[in-house]
């Protein structure tokens, strides 16, 4: 084929791979696969074609298969699970949320959406979270996807595909996350029990404090439902102070944030039954600033989806710039976002590891110089943050970091906040390895918060 393909005046330089590289792949793929079952493997179409094509030499298009395949069994495991739940979680934007509503409707999510969120309910873990985002990158900037000058080798292929086996396809269903399933499934099926209440009162008292968050905006969503059955709204009712007191104050303050976002999109029904499930725990204190957190809330995640999406070198400038022009010359951010805004800020600014977004990183720094102390102080330990360690793997992104802790580093007055600067400086690994220093995580402490 190379010689027709020469004959034809088409190049045939650098378009296959060589047959040692592929031997590597080939050599070390039995091993890989062997924790699939004879079920799973007649289904894997996708791996099929991943070693065909890197048989003859195409490991770009191989790639490419390999993370169809790892996207197609992601979409099964959260079809199989609750997809309004997860749908809850992944699309904050209630204007978005009203389209999605079946397993169909998975594909409309974006593939960074689909695994941050799988990670949350822990359908992947979150060292699996950090090696998928890698391998997605790598799709994103060195498969037959985009064009690219990027060399595939086999043995690299080789450790993707069992990565995906090991984290998406064969992973354990960790048992929290089937009880959870099993709640939702039973909240919207039947009438529960005063027994039946006992029991998920029990099971909120043993929960995670972050699978504690992920199921209040599971109930949240749920209740709010227009299409939620008498049984289901009283259940939800029952449940729902019982589990309020587990809940963070980032997830309570999310609450009143989904309220006031309905009502910024004059969903009236929606709005009233959020206000419902807060009066029913004396939360009006968790109501946000009415009309500037929506909008904020709604130009964060515009960022986010800028930023994942294409274009994005260019894209990002507008919803950069709606965010500095909400914060005003002061940076004022409602206490209620202000976990979330530093997050996301950090995020951005660290790039997607490929290149910055000439368009918007002037402002990105402006808005980091805003900061406050508090605000810097969670900028200083956003590493501990699953989507910012998974970023930080990347050379340009950890060249950020140095330059974000530049800024910050005039902002941190306290003395524990300085001494954990020092200490990061000193790291010696890579900055995506942070979190799971034994002397960082002493210096961490309990969870920082905002000051009133």
């Amino acid at each position: 084929m190379l010689d027709v393909l020469k004959e034809w005046g088409l190049p045939t330089e650098g378009i296959i791979v060589a047959v040692r590289e592929r031997e590597k792949l080939l050599k070390n793929t039995p091993d890989a696969l062997e924790c699939l079952d004879p079920a799973q493997r007649t289904r894997a179409a996708y791996v099929a074609k991943m070693i065909l094509a890197a048989s003859v030499g195409l490991f770009d298009a191989a790639l490419n298969y390999l993370w169809n395949e790892t996207i197609n069994e992601l979409r099964e495991r959260v079809a199989a699970f609750d997809v309004s739940y997860f749908f809850d979680l992944a699309e904050p934007d209630p204007a978005r949320r009203k389209g999605l509503r079946t397993p169909e409707d998975l594909a409309k999510i974006d593939d960074a959406k689909l695994m941050e969120a799988a990670n949350r309910i822990k359908l992947i873990s979150d060292v699996g979270y950090k090696q998928l985002d890698h391998i997605r990158y790598m799709r994103n900037n060195a498969s037959a996807a985009h064009p690219n000058q990027v060399a595939l080798t086999g043995l690299k292929l080789a450790e993707w595909l069992e990565t995906c086996i090991r984290e998406v396809i064969t992973l354990p269903r960790d048992t929290t996350v089937a009880e959870i399933g099993r709640l939702l499934v039973n909240i919207k099926t039947q009438r529960l029990t005063t027994g039946d209440l006992a029991a998920a009162a029990s099971f909120f008292d043993r929960l995670p404090p972050d699978q504690a968050d992920n199921l209040g905006a599971g109930l949240f969503g749920i209740y709010t439902d227009p299409e939620a059955t008498p049984d289901t709204l009283d259940n939800v009712r029952s449940l729902w102070p019982q589990l309020w007191q587990y809940l963070s104050e980032n997830a309570r303050f999310d609450c009143g944030i989904k309220l006031s976002r309905f009502h910024a999109n004059a969903d009236a029904d929606r709005a009233a039954r959020a206000r419902e499930l807060l009066n029913l725990v004396d939360g009006t204190a968790y109501l946000p600033e009415y009309e500037r957190t929506a909008e904020l809330a709604q130009a964060l995640d515009e960022l986010n989806s800028a930023h994942e999406g294409w274009n994005n070198f260019s894209e990002e400038a507008l919803p950069a710039a709606r965010l500095l022009n909400l914060v005003g010359k002061y940076g004022q951010v409602p206490a209620q976002l202000n976990s979330r805004y530093v997050a996301q800020i950090v995020y951005v600014f660290l790039t997607n590891g490929h290149g910055t977004s000439w368009a918007a990183d002037p402002t990105y720094e402006q808005l980091i110089r805003l900061f406050d102390s508090d605000q810097a102080a969670l900028a200083l330990r956003s590493f501990t943050e699953s989507r910012i360690a998974s970023r930080l793997q990347h050379t340009l992104s950890r060249t950020k970091w140095d330059e974000l802790l530049d800024l910050i580093e005039p902002k941190l007055t306290g003395r524990r906040d300085r001494t954990l600067l020092d200490a990061i400086r000193a790291f010696t690994g890579t900055p995506d390895q942070l979190a799971l220093d034994s002397g960082i995580k002493r210096l961490l402490g309990g969870p920082r918060q905002r000051r009133a």
